[in-house]
């Protein structure tokens, strides 16, 4: 047997399991099984999904390696999920309602309340984070206002990573990271504030409803018999703390200090690591704690790999083919120009907004509109790149591409392009599945996270230079994003 460990992924869309060996971190085997679809701006899942998928995705894993005739003997497993989502359970266990998810904006008028409660710069200095509809507190507002049944029968809170922990492990912990993402928790100190739960909902034992937060290095405990029988491994196997999946991905990716990431999923989220805590009062940039012991300032848009997709199936064309309909069109001045907000807008926060195309003639090319739909979605996201940077923190190392349209040589070559720096891929294509594996190997091993990232750093795929300055666009592009700042709809 192959001594290894368990890397998972719990996304909005799916679960994704990698196990990889334990010594060097080799790919041994994959599998992957589908979440609910949700479309905002009511997002909910039910947790036992997420729990369903992990088993399902488990087997599929233990399916493939199988096949390649290896034998794996999972030593250790650390969960990564979707970041915010409200998950309850009663005095039984059982779970409330369905989970609110991060992209849930149904909490707007919530969040909106929060902010006239306490100002934005004492948001930005006590929790790093400032209350918008994705974070936790919003929604835990949302549900005293809207279910007070429902929350009066809260006995624990979970964001998802927790609660599928739980479920491996019985225990009720969480991690910096994570924690850090719900707007009742100082990633500076270190502390809930429950001060706060208290001022907002009443006095009730707050602190143990929460849970415990764990060290980047601290076990969250051993996989029960149960959850071992479902999942056809050994109850003995040790389980980390886990994290946001942004959190994690940056250990899957190797990011390192003065590297700058651009996630380009169905979201879109920008990322860099810092030594010290990021307080930014307009809410742009988040920040959050990282996975090692420091903070991963971010900045997290709604819309992202979406849009292309919307863009391709307008066009009638396939993804790939967008990409080379958007790499033929001319950089002409005056170009058409897209506000991506096809689904609303966490950065900046304006859940009402949507997308918007500007430059529009009686000659549009298919050309220029697919051009459009990549350079909107990029231009989002340099604009939290700049705005991260503002701060202090150290951008100039690599440009890392990462997720799923990061493989489109469209993408590299206009984020390139806008950034002026070499945009680079590497062999992590299932990053935040892979940083999971990392915590796991760093937990069994007796090391930190951050020295087992170093042994398990990825290679490099590609490599894509600028060839264009697309950066005369950006004054079209800010110009057109502001004119729904007001809260206005067209």
């Amino acid at each position: 047997m192959v001594a290894a460990v368990m890397g998972v992924d719990s996304s909005t869309q799916s679960c994704t399991v990698e196990i990889r060996e334990l010594d060097g971190g080799a790919l041994l085997a994959t599998g992957r099984a589908s979440h609910p679809k949700t479309t905002p701006p009511k997002s909910e899942q039910a947790p036992d999904t997420w729990w369903n998928a992990l088993v399902q995705a488990t087997a599929y894993a233990h399916h493939e390696a199988a096949s390649r005739k290896i034998r794996p003997r999972i030593l250790g497993i650390s969960v990564a999920a979707q970041c915010h989502g409200l998950t309850i359970a009663d005095a039984a266990g059982d779970i409330i309602r369905p989970t609110k998810l991060w992209n849930d904006t149904t909490s707007a008028e919530q969040a909106a309340q929060l902010l006239q409660r306490r100002s934005r710069q004492w948001w930005a200095d006590e929790m790093g984070i400032l209350p918008s509809p994705a974070i936790t507190i919003s929604k835990l507002m949302w549900l005293a206002e809207n279910e007070p049944e429902n929350f009066a029968a809260i006995d624990r809170i979970f964001v998802p990573h927790d609660w599928l922990t739980f479920k491996l492990t019985g225990q009720h912990v969480t991690d910096r990271s994570d924690a850090s993402g719900t707007g009742y928790y100082s990633p500076s100190t270190d502390v809930w504030r429950t001060d706060l739960l208290q001022e907002l909902f009443g006095d009730r034992d707050w602190e143990a409803k929460l849970p415990l937060v764990l060290g980047p290095q601290e076990p969250a405990g051993l996989v029960t018999p149960t959850a071992a029988a479902e999942l056809g491994i050994a109850p003995e196997t040790v389980v980390g703390p886990g994290g946001g999946d942004q959190h994690v991905s940056a250990q899957g990716i190797g990011l390192q200090y003065g590297d700058i990431a651009y996630s380009l999923g169905t979201s879109g989220v920008v990322f860099a690591t810092s030594v010290d805590p990021i307080r930014d009062p307009s809410g742009d940039v988040d920040g959050v704690a990282n996975i090692v012991g420091g903070y991963l300032p971010l900045v997290s848009t709604f819309n992202a790999a979406k849009v292309t997709d919307a863009f391709a199936r307008l066009l009638g064309v396939s993804l790939p083919e967008l990409g080379d309909l958007a790499l033929a069109a001319p950089t002409s001045p005056d170009r058409p120009v897209l506000a991506a907000y096809l689904d609303g807008e966490r950065t900046p926060n304006m859940p009402w907004a949507r997308g918007m195309v500007a430059g529009l003639s009686s000659d549009l090319t298919r050309e220029q509109f697919a051009l459009a739909a990549v350079e909107g979605v990029v231009m989002g996201l340099v604009r939290g790149e700049r705005r991260i940077a503002s701060f202090g923190v150290p951008t100039d190392g690599r440009v890392l591409a990462i997720g799923g349209a990061a493989k489109s040589p469209a993408y590299r070559q206009v984020l390139a392009d806008f950034t002026g720096r070499t945009v680079v891929t590497v062999d992590a294509p299932e990053s935040v599945a892979r940083g999971a594996a990392i915590q796991a190997a760093a937990i069994v091993n007796r090391t930190t996270v951050l020295h087992q990232t170093n042994r398990w750093l990825p290679p490099v795929l590609s490599r894509t230079q600028p060839k264009t300055n697309r950066n005369g666009l950006m004054d079209r592009y800010l110009k057109l994003a502001n004119l729904q700042a007001d809260g206005k709809t067209f």
